[in-house]
């Protein structure tokens, strides 16, 4: 401190050595690395674009909730057009949520869209359907108490698929990384539980296999109100089911990519009926095999474990 500021009679102050500024605060005024590219942020325009895919599922079970309504025994192609739809209801799921992954624009508006849209599309509609075309068309004077019967438990089936759809979402929202019962080859993503557009798709294949025409027998009803329960369970199970996610579109070899697409695009245009119902069925099947062979393989594994003790 100047002599000159101090009083009479005082001494002056020591001076305080100033220490040294730490080095995040240097990092952080630094200037930005011209190497480094900022991260853009999609225009807002870009976020309606999955939207639009989510807004045509919606559409597309709203449509087969029309034709199911309309159809009867007279006229089975109202059943058909609905089955379709939700086979195309399917393909719109599997692209919006990809589409928003490849232009970064997720968004929680986004994801509770998607949920009310697969409700909508893969659960009353197919549930909806499912009743009218499997037994609703039952013939009226052959058995009347048998056919009410059946009625009454298929509404209640058909209920139960819907309730047990609407739990396998609302299960999928909420977990952290969910690991199935039955794990498989470690690396590989799985699904918990049959997903709901899978279950829409086994009941809407089915009918479509049939070109609409509904069930008129009492024994095939009963066989229908089986599938229709097994699905719904394999949907709130926990076992694991392939989730296709390590299928990259922008790999190498696109030639060979573009061909095998062409080719199944041909088999489902030309063999839809058969081809539909063996991708639905068989993803249904691959699913309970899975199971069965864990459990095959766990309980050899135990008797080979008490068999050395």
């Amino acid at each position: 401190m100047p002599d000159d500021l101090v009083s009479p009679g005082t001494e002056p102050l020591p001076e305080v050595p100033l220490e040294p500024t730490p080095a995040f605060f240097v990092a952080t005024t630094s200037a930005p690395d011209p190497a480094v590219k900022p991260v853009r942020k999609p225009r807002r325009g870009m976020y309606v674009l999955p939207s639009l895919f989510t807004a045509g599922n919606i559409a597309a079970g709203y449509y087969a909730i029309t034709q199911s309504v309309q159809g009867s025994v007279a006229d089975p192609n109202y059943f058909d057009r609905a089955a379709l739809a939700i086979g195309f209801a399917v393909l719109f799921d599997g692209l919006d949520g990809r589409i928003a992954r490849m232009t970064n624009t997720t968004s929680e508006f986004g994801k509770e869209l998607d949920s009310l849209a697969d409700v909508i599309t893969f659960g009353v509609a197919p549930s909806l359907l499912a009743y009218i075309w499997g037994f609703r068309m039952l013939p009226l004077l052959a058995y009347p108490m048998l056919r009410e019967r059946i009625l009454h438990v298929g509404v209640f089936v058909c209920f139960l698929f819907l309730i047990c759809g609407a739990s396998r979402l609302a299960r999928f929202n909420v977990s952290v990384n969910p690991q199935p019962r039955n794990p498989g080859r470690p690396g590989r993503k799985y699904f918990v539980g049959m997903p709901i557009p899978a279950g829409a798709g086994v009941l809407a294949a089915v009918v479509h296999f049939f070109r609409g025409s509904p069930i008129v027998d009492a024994r095939m009803s009963i066989l229908w109100l089986g599938l229709i329960a097994g699905t719904g369970f394999l949907m709130v199970s926990s076992w694991r089911f392939w989730s296709g996610k390590e299928i990259n579109l922008g790999a190498s070899h696109p030639v060979r990519q573009l061909l095998i697409l062409a080719i199944v695009v041909a088999v489902l245009v030309m063999e839809s009926e058969w081809a539909l119902l063996i991708i639905a069925l068989g993803y249904l099947v691959s699913g309970v095999l899975a199971r069965l062979a864990y459990s095959w393989s766990r309980e050899r594994r135990r008797s080979a474990q008490g068999g050395s003790a």
